[in-house]
């Protein structure tokens, strides 16, 4: 985004289905990992140049629970160059009774060890034919998972050529026609708890640069003695990588290739591509592998606690270690709403992600406490603590009031992750905490600014644009602003000193309700000015009043701010001055 957001929200209630992979996890906080590490495998790679037609192949994965099961295959070619240059993709045709069962191959089995009949490791099961569910499956060869060569993105689309097509069309499983269509990377969606899918879609649609993620799905939640030990991190189990955890989970779940020395290597495709990176690293209990008769069978699962960290998001997969835990944002939300309340948390492991859980994590408290889409007012403060671009500690607080006749709970979670948008969006600034109150109410009762008033004669008279207020030269321009709602008429007053030098002139006055003004802050270059204008900005449930006169000798424009209200103050009024 490149220009000013209005302060109030819009309620968008468009719905976008959700990818069905499933997964979900406990709150936690950001401290140490799990102990228990993974049995290391440590197999050592079969060189893909050995490998021929029709060659027996034997690979692990988990269909459900956590204890990979075998399935078979046989090698149907090499790809060269296939996933980019210099890595090649192997192509075979793999079965078992429950990739029989669901059609083909699953999301979620990325990362999925295929093994020689000598024991040694092949590569990683990443991409699925791009027609749909097919048991046909590109592997990402294990020789070059843990190399993270600096190569270029794959492909979104790897094409097969004829001969290969033919093979694959031999098979039963698709024709040449559609074979040709080519390998595509397995989803690798992100899955987000804490919120449904209309709340995801509601996001996706809304007009916030770090809300666009829309390939993103509804997720679960594992608790307690339910949530899964990091030891079935092996090769053939699950594993998951995560942007944030706690109330807001945002994670890809995929399959453990190997493990070896503390380390994991999985997914045999990108997660993000994103390099180096501070993902944490999660096991998985898969509860099953559902079909889906317009696209690829998916893995529904639940998410554990973090047990480590994902250090490498490469072209041929992610790898991390177990034990120490990503450096976090901790996102705070208190809500309260007549008799109930709650305090939730959520743990960000990617800086870039901070601005989009800080909206989910309210949205997501919201909902639990408030319980409905309803109509409303709330008042709200937060508090963003961190270090600027030069290293300086710095806090920014702010607090406000919101009103919505549909949505409270929507309609009041973007200003804070506005904020926490444009700090993140400075080079060298890192935020370290955000945390948010707020105290909602059923009234959705606002004022509106209705009039502007002069005393004259003894009396308040509305002034307007055909009967001006005025004001002599040298003397104070005085006036109030009407607002008016259904409990009563409240009264905003404001004083202007008019220079001797602008006699016989006409000026304005524009009177305008704060939740009809717009923000800047978010669009700051600095830390420093960033708080100036959350200073400078004028509150929701107060009012603004602008006043300009010029003449050939100059101009001057004076604004004035009134102590807040009761309620969120609407509309806005613009009056003729006369300067005698």
């Amino acid at each position: 985004m490149s220009r000013a957001v209005r302060r109030r929200g819009s309620a968008l209630v468009a719905f976008t289905a959700s990818l069905g992979l499933v997964a979900g996890m406990p709150m936690l906080s950001g401290g140490a990992a799990q102990s228990a590490e993974p049995a290391p495998d440590c197999k050592q790679p079969f060189p893909i140049a050995e490998l021929a037609k029709d060659d027996p192949v034997e690979g692990l994965t988990v269909s459900g629970g956590t204890t990979p099961e075998p399935f078979t295959g046989t090698v149907v070619g090499v790809l060269e160059d296939g996933i980019a240059p210099g890595l090649d993709m192997v192509v075979m045709n793999l079965s078992s009774t429950e990739i029989d069962r669901v059609g083909g191959i699953w999301a979620g089995m990325s990362g999925s060890p295929v093994y020689a009949d000598d024991g040694r490791l092949i590569g990683a099961v990443a991409y699925g034919l791009a027609y749909g569910a097919s048991h046909y499956a590109g592997i990402t060869p294990f020789e070059d998972m843990d190399d993270y060569l600096n190569a270029p993105a794959a492909p979104a689309q790897i094409p097969v050529g004829k001969r290969l097509a033919e093979r694959i069309a031999a098979g039963g499983d698709v024709s040449v026609r559609q074979a040709a269509q080519g390998f595509e990377q397995l989803p690798m969606a992100i899955g987000v708890s804490g919120l449904t899918a209309k709340r995801l879609a509601q996001g996706s649609e809304a007009d916030r640069d770090y809300l666009g993620q829309r390939d993103t799905y509804v997720v679960g939640r594992a608790v307690g003695d339910a949530s899964p030990d990091p030891s079935t991190v092996v090769a053939g189990g699950n594993i998951a990588a995560a942007l944030a955890y706690g109330d807001i989970t945002a994670a890809g779940v995929g399959t453990a290739t190997s493990v070896c020395d503390g380390r994991v290597v999985g997914f045999g495709h990108p997660m993000m591509f994103a390099g180096r990176t501070t993902l944490s690293l999660h096991p998985a209990d898969a509860l099953y592998v559902q079909e889906d008769s317009l696209g690829v069978p998916f893995k529904v699962a639940n998410i554990g606690d973090p047990a480590g960290t994902i250090t490498d998001d490469r072209l041929t997969g992610i790898s991390g270690g177990f034990g120490a835990l990503p450096e976090t944002t901790t996102i705070t939300s208190a809500v309260t709403a007549g008799d109930r309340s709650r305090e939730g948390a959520t743990y960000v492991n990617i800086p870039s992600a901070a601005a989009e859980m800080t909206f989910n994590e309210h949205l997501a408290n919201h909902d639990r406490v408030v319980d409905g889409i309803v109509g409303g007012s709330a008042e709200q403060e937060y508090t963003i603590t961190g270090t600027d671009a030069k290293g300086q500690a710095f806090e920014i607080g702010y607090s406000d009031r919101f009103h919505s006749s549909y949505d409270i709970s929507f309609e009041s979670a973007f200003d804070t992750a506005d904020v926490v948008w444009g700090l993140t969006s400075i080079e060298g600034v890192t935020v370290d905490s955000v945390a948010m109150t707020s105290d909602v109410s059923e009234d959705k009762s606002t004022y509106t600014v209705t009039a502007v008033q002069q005393r004259k004669g003894g009396e308040w008279v509305n002034v307007s644009r055909k009967s001006p207020a005025t004001v002599k030269a040298g003397h104070t321009l005085k006036l109030r602003s009407v607002l008016s709602g259904p409990s009563g008429t409240r009264y905003a007053r404001y004083s202007f000193a008019v220079p001797e030098r602008f006699h016989d002139q006409r000026g304005f006055l524009s009177v305008s309700g704060g939740n009809w003004l717009y923000s800047e802050a978010a669009y700051q270059p600095t830390v420093g000015k960033i708080a100036k204008a959350l200073a400078d900005q004028v509150r929701n449930d107060a009012t603004q009043a602008q006043f300009s006169v010029s003449n050939e000798r100059g101009e001057i424009v004076r604004t004035k701010v009134s102590d807040p209200v009761d309620r969120v103050v609407n509309g806005d009024r613009r009056v003729k001055v006369l300067v005698k």
